[in-house]
Parts: structure tokens; sequence; C-alpha cells
């Protein structure tokens, strides 16, 4: 579904990603981890295009759309859970949701999936018509995936959703990650907490200073001596 060739983003004359490829297969979950400043966001966002890239190939079904505008994406089935969550603060929870589904026009299944939101996340619905902005950072962290899943995405790239969140709304979180998984979406997962990130995923990518330095099956990367010490804390 995704296939990502030679990928450089660069901040002047900074180089943040160093010519990275890899790819992601329909309906798997693959992580990419590293340590803060690997480079890891700026690949997201270049994804996104909310970055523009230095260089390389990024095609997404077959198709290339490195020169893409953002809103494009969307229509074409990818979400960005973005790192810090990016709800609008001032608009109510149901008014998130809705402005995930800003491309579309199927009112029925637009509130069909509001609800569908609601499922993964009864607090949610709790709360529909609380600001977002003043919400707890993982109830926003919530808002943010299902305002994503809103524009019913093929592929969902999500920035470090467990960022900043206490233990138990971190488990929540991760339960929906892997629902949607199962359900069949696609999803590319930046994360710090590798060990959290290779336990939901099938496959990983190791990402230092710009560039992947190391690929494989989720459970093997788990279980590496290199990435115990680095990222695991062993």
């Amino acid at each position: 579904m995704l296939e990502v060739t030679g990928l450089r983003v660069a901040y002047g004359g900074i180089a943040a990603v160093r010519g990275i490829s890899f790819h992601v297969a329909e309906g798997e979950m693959v992580a990419l981890i590293g340590a803060n400043g690997a480079g890891k966001t700026s690949t997201l966002k270049a994804l996104a295009r909310l970055l523009d890239s230095a260089g390389g190939s990024v095609r997404y079904c077959g198709k290339e759309i490195s020169a893409l505008p953002p809103h494009q994406l969307v229509s074409q089935g990818i979400a960005l859970v973005p790192e810090g969550r990016g709800v609008f603060p001032r608009m109510t929870i149901i008014e998130n949701l809705q402005m995930g589904a800003y491309c579309r026009d199927d009112k029925a299944a637009i509130i069909a999936d509001i609800e569908h939101v609601f499922s993964h996340f009864p607090r949610l619905k709790e709360r529909a018509q609380q600001l977002a902005g003043t919400m707890s950072g993982g109830e926003q962290q919530m808002l943010a995936i299902g305002r994503a899943l809103m524009s019913r995405p093929k592929l969902l790239l999500l920035d470090e959703p467990s960022m900043g969140l206490a233990p138990i709304m971190v488990q929540k979180i991760f339960e929906v990650v892997r629902a949607v998984a199962s359900e069949g979406m696609t999803v590319l997962l930046v994360e710090q907490n590798a060990k959290l990130a290779l336990e939901v995923s099938q496959r990983g990518y190791v990402m230092e200073s710009g560039e992947i330095t190391l690929t494989d099956d989720a459970v093997n990367l788990l279980a590496n001596p290199k990435v115990r010490a680095a990222y695991l804390g062993e």
C-alpha cells in the first residue's frame, strides 16, 4: 500500500531524514521506532505532505503522491494523527469528529461512524458537547484518533499516541489501535515506547539519526539484543 524510496527531509541545511526506504503492505501494522530526534515525526509529516521532502519517492496504492497537497491525501484515504493531538480546542467533541469527515457528504454514514467512534471511546460520548480544549491529554488523544477515523482512511499514520499519557490511558489507546487494525486498516505507527509499538505490530523499522538501521519482524526485534539494550532499557 505504501512504498517509500530514498526519502529525504531537511530543515534548512540540516538533514533530518537521510534517504530512507521502507514499505507497508495492505492490512499491516508497522512500527517505526527510535530515540527522540531520530527523524520519525519528520518522516510522517513528509508522508502526509505537511513537510516538503528534499528528495525521494512516496507511492501509495501504486501512485506517486509526493507532490500532492495534504487535503487530496485525505480524500484518497490517508489520515494522520499528529504528535501533540492537534484537536480544535474551541470546538466540541462532536464538532471535531465532524471536521474529520469534512471530505464526505454521506450524512447518514457520518452519523453512524460517529457512533462507531463512541463505541471505541465511550468517554467521548459522555462528553460529546464539551469543548475539546478542556479535556485531559488522554481524552484529546482519543478524540484525535476518532477524528482521523471519521475520514474512513485506508492508511492511518499514528505519531506518538502514548506521549505524555498515564499508563492506564496508554493501555486504552492501544486497545483501540489493535481493534482498528483487526478491522483491516493499515497502520504506520511512530512510537518512542518501542516495546509497546512492537508488541502490537507485525514488523518494525529502527530509525537512528535520520536513517533506518534495522528492520525485521516485530517479534525478532523484541528479542534483538541491540534493540533491547537501546530501546527496552535492558
